[in-house]
């Protein structure tokens, strides 16, 4: 069919038009304050790790099982770690619950400079 309205031409740009228009909508309806995650209601992996204030002493998942706790992952090169950093500060003063921090590829003075 040359130049009729069916022609590839026109069937491209319209078939990718309406992927975009749906996964739009699709994105719009979407809870931004809802994120999904495939470890909640699962148990923290065992592990040992060296305390970074103080080299002789290891903290264990064993020493917190029982306990809520929260698990922070951070690293001194990571942006939005800077910038909750504050916040954390502040929320470990309530005393609410121990915030583990687990350091992502620092290393010694590194690390303490995050």
């Amino acid at each position: 069919m040359k130049g009729g309205f069916f022609s590839l031409r026109f069937i491209i740009p319209l078939a990718i038009f309406s992927a975009l228009v749906f996964f739009l909508a699709r994105g719009l309806k979407l809870d931004p304050h809802e994120v999904p995650s495939p470890l909640i209601g699962k148990p923290a992996p065992g592990f040992a790790l060296t305390k970074l204030d103080d080299a002789g002493k290891t903290i264990h998942r064993d020493d917190m099982l029982g306990k809520v706790w929260m698990l922070n992952v951070w690293a001194s090169w990571c942006v939005a770690c800077r910038e909750e950093h504050a916040t954390l500060l502040a929320f470990s003063k309530t005393g609410a619950v121990p915030i583990i921090g687990l350091n992502y590829k620092d290393n010694g003075p590194t690390a303490w400079a995050g």
